[in-house]
């Protein structure tokens, strides 16, 4: 039995369809003892199976290849091209429930190599030229979390020293009480500066500006 239902995955093929042109590659890196790296490789295998853009692999989190993507944690996926875009677009933990959306919307923008952003964040975004890495801590059931993502996501795919990690908070219990995630989207970035919300563009990348300014 599968994880994708027979009519979501209709919708899938003719949006991938629609909408892919370059190679993506889904990565999964796995390890012992982990509750749902099965899942995590399964949904993967399911949706590359729907489009012969994308890739499927799976890797070990102990592997050299989880050392090139400088992934630690088991499960996790990982949305790139292989180059350009390295290890900067992750989930760490499952890509299930609401934050699904966002992983489809991911690999849609990783295929076309662009996303969009108004001039004005792309302006700000132009700054960051120091490594920020911006956790995103979620749950499956928050429907408020996957905007959260997209935005960490869209702003990695467009600045090289951006990193975007959501966070399954369930999953990863002592990493959402080390920051003491009470509700979510709970934003920490670069282990320093803490929000909580689905903020717009305009108002989110003012907190990793800031963020960038206090590295100086």
């Amino acid at each position: 039995m599968g994880y994708i239902g027979e009519k979501d995955k209709e919708f899938l093929r003719s949006e991938f369809e629609k909408y892919l042109k370059e190679k993506v590659k889904l990565l999964v890196f796995t390890g012992p003892n982990c509750k749902y790296c099965n899942v995590a490789t399964a949904i993967a295998q399911e949706v590359a199976e729907l489009h012969n853009t994308i890739e499927f692999h799976e890797y070990k989190v102990d592997s050299e290849e989880a050392k090139k993507y400088n992934v630690e944690h088991a499960p996790t996926v990982v949305i790139t091209d292989g180059e350009k875009y390295g290890g900067r677009i992750r989930y760490v933990g499952l890509p299930s429930g609401y934050e699904f959306s966002s992983l489809v919307e991911d690999i849609v923008d990783i295929s076309r190599r662009n996303t969009e952003v108004s001039d004005e964040v792309k302006m700000q975004l132009d700054i960051i030229d120091k490594p920020i890495r911006i956790q995103i801590f979620v749950t499956p059931t928050c429907p408020y979390c996957p905007r959260a993502v997209r935005t960490a996501h869209r702003f990695a795919i467009l600045n090289e020293h951006i990193t975007g990690e959501m966070v399954e908070a369930i999953e990863f219990p002592d990493w959402a009480n080390k920051w003491k995630v009470m509700s979510v989207p709970h934003i920490v970035i670069n282990e320093d500066i803490q929000f909580i919300g689905a903020y717009p563009d305009e108002q989110f990348i003012k907190y990793v500006v800031e963020a960038h300014k206090k590295m100086r």
